[in-house]
């Protein structure tokens, strides 16, 4: 498990670490990391970790939306660059999960960025929040 920041929840747990290259076309006119590809990253990380322990069907009648996202941003990153993703979750309420992520230079191990996001459990076709699946959490 990667080391835990400070600004976590006490009750967070460590779920998945996801590794990923920096790309070229990541960057913005001012030469670092746009700021809204932390948000991809996140995502990314979070998809991973749905996937590798819950498999498609996390997404086929039922999935999660995204209800709320942040991020924080501690440092600028350049292209090359690989970062580590580390993605918690706080105790799952009725209908949603609270994820956290802590994006690291895998080079230095630098805190480049946090973030947050809420899930909601949807039934796609319907639209309407229901209880989440059980996620061995």
């Amino acid at each position: 498990m990667p080391d835990r920041p400070d600004a976590l929840p006490g009750t967070a747990q460590h779920l998945h670490t996801a590794r990923l290259e920096v790309r070229w076309g990541d960057m913005d006119a001012a030469g670092h990391v746009n700021n809204s590809r932390f948000f991809s990253y996140f995502e990314e990380a979070r998809v991973e970790w749905l996937k590798a322990n819950h498999g498609e069907e996390v997404f086929t009648d039922v999935g999660p939306v995204l209800a709320h996202a942040s991020c924080d941003y501690e440092q600028p990153v350049r292209h090359p660059a690989t970062l580590r993703i580390a993605v918690y979750t706080e105790p799952p309420g009725r209908t949603s999960l609270r994820t956290h992520y802590v994006a690291r230079l895998d080079a230095s191990g630098d805190v480049v960025a946090t973030g947050e996001a809420t899930l909601v459990w949807i039934d796609i076709a319907s639209g309407r929040p229901v209880p989440l699946p059980d996620l061995d959490l």
